[in-house]
């Protein structure tokens, strides 16, 4: 820029001047302004976007759905174990405490061996002897057979299936 910054302010008439002649070569050839543009590359079929909140749920991964899914279906078998207490607990309310801890233990005890059934008969289920499969095939075969099993217990179990391929 040909202003000096140490030179004296522009009188009014001098800033217009100047003014009018940045915009006329501003505006003066080769700088016209375009009326139209052709893109010459094809639009691309896929275009990321970013992600839209959608209505239901909130997005979750898949362990963080099965864990909660496992505590809403906790939650419906807490329901039920303490509305079958409550109404123990009601109708025996003009009893001795004894009578009345003995009738408060009772859905529970009645839960507990239900589940201890439905672990026992998973247990003979899976103890049961695996089905034969036969295959028949004709021409050359390579059958690759792996089998992982593993014993998970506790809150923090961790899974260490080290398969080589």
């Amino acid at each position: 820029m040909d202003h000096d910054r140490t030179a004296a302010p522009l009188s009014a008439d001098e800033a217009d001047a100047r003014a009018r002649q940045l915009i006329t070569e501003a505006y003066a050839p080769p700088y016209e302004v375009p009326t139209s543009y052709r893109a010459e590359t094809e639009p691309t079929a896929y275009v990321p976007a970013p992600p839209v909140a959608q209505p239901g749920r909130p997005p979750m991964s898949q362990r963080a759905t099965d864990a909660s899914a496992l505590m809403l279906s906790g939650s419906v078998a807490a329901l039920s174990v303490g509305g079958a207490t409550s109404l123990v607990l009601y109708t025996l309310g003009q009893v001795d405490p004894v009578t009345l801890a003995i009738g408060a233990t009772g859905p529970v005890a009645l839960v507990l061996a239900a589940g201890s059934l439905l672990k026992a008969v998973g247990r003979a289920k899976a103890a049961a002897a695996p089905t034969e499969v036969h295959n028949h095939y004709t021409g050359p075969v390579r059958q690759e057979s792996t089998t992982v099993s593993s014993t998970t217990k506790g809150l923090f179990a961790k899974n260490r299936n080290d398969v080589r391929r």
